[in-house]
């Protein structure tokens, strides 16, 4: 009896690992996946949670990935280096890169299809120590100036949430923080662990407590390659359950716990 439940156990175990195993890739994925021969990957340098630069190029969860994927289909890697989000979101149709890692939000996904979640972030806001603003509802006021990075995904949420804060828009989530100290900006909203860095070393600043998002990071590839984006969500499902992602973002000095389920 024992025998059995056990065989049974281990037959739905093999099925559900192989359901999130990708398959040998075939022509169709190949054309998807890889028009040109070379898997081009956009790295966004602008969240060093997911990629930071090195002596020797960019290092990182996200290049982790890049470097997997590119292994598992069988061609050379190239890194296409960005920024911040809003540029590689921005080229999505441009034809410059074949996969991304990018936080899903609605407005990008009607160009580019997303896996699933591979990460998850918080949104912060910063504020100088002296200020009056106490809590994140505090911040959607009259008057109130919140620099964000051009085309973030913080940058997309709260021009859809904040009814009376004003956006003041930086190039990059890091230009947006330099913002917020130069020209004395009442909020800077982006990741929280920058922004959580940036405090540590500012005593004249301070975070808000909590968070005013939740940020989903997934791969990404352009709408319309149905096979590239089914074998892309069957290799991001396998990367977090052979604990790839977790090894990424310790490797590169994040906490692995940052790892989506």
């Amino acid at each position: 009896m024992r025998l059995v439940a056990a065989f049974g156990l281990l037959t739905l175990s093999t099925v559900a690992h192989a359901q999130t195993v990708p398959m040998p890739p075939d022509g169709t994925v190949l054309h998807d996946l890889v028009p040109t021969g070379t898997l081009r990957a956009a790295i966004n340098l602008g969240n060093p949670v997911l990629a930071q630069p090195g002596p020797d190029g960019p290092i990182g969860v996200s290049v982790d990935l890049a470097r997997a994927l590119a292994a598992r289909l069988g061609v050379p890697v190239a890194l296409v280096t960005y920024p911040g989000a809003g540029a590689v979101s921005g080229s999505a149709g441009a034809g410059a890169w074949d996969i991304c890692f990018l936080a899903i939000d609605p407005k990008r996904a009607e160009g580019i299809r997303f896996t699933e979640p591979y990460v998850l972030i918080a949104g912060s806001y910063l504020v100088p120590a002296v200020s009056p603003i106490r809590s994140r509802e505090a911040v959607d006021r009259d008057g109130v100036r919140v620099s964000v990075g051009r085309r973030s995904a913080y940058d997309l949420f709260l021009s859809r949430a904040l009814t009376r804060a004003t956006l003041v828009r930086a190039p990059t989530s890091a230009e947006a923080v330099a913002a917020f100290a130069r020209d004395g900006l009442d909020v800077a909203a982006g990741v929280y662990q920058p922004l959580a860095a940036y405090a540590a070393a500012h005593p004249e600043v301070r975070l808000l407590p909590g968070h005013f998002m939740e940020i989903p990071q997934a791969m990404g590839l352009p709408v319309g390659r149905p096979a590239g984006a089914a074998y892309l969500a069957a290799f991001i499902a396998q990367a977090k359950q052979d604990g790839l992602v977790r090894r990424g973002l310790a490797a590169s000095g994040q906490d692995p716990e940052l790892a989506a389920p």
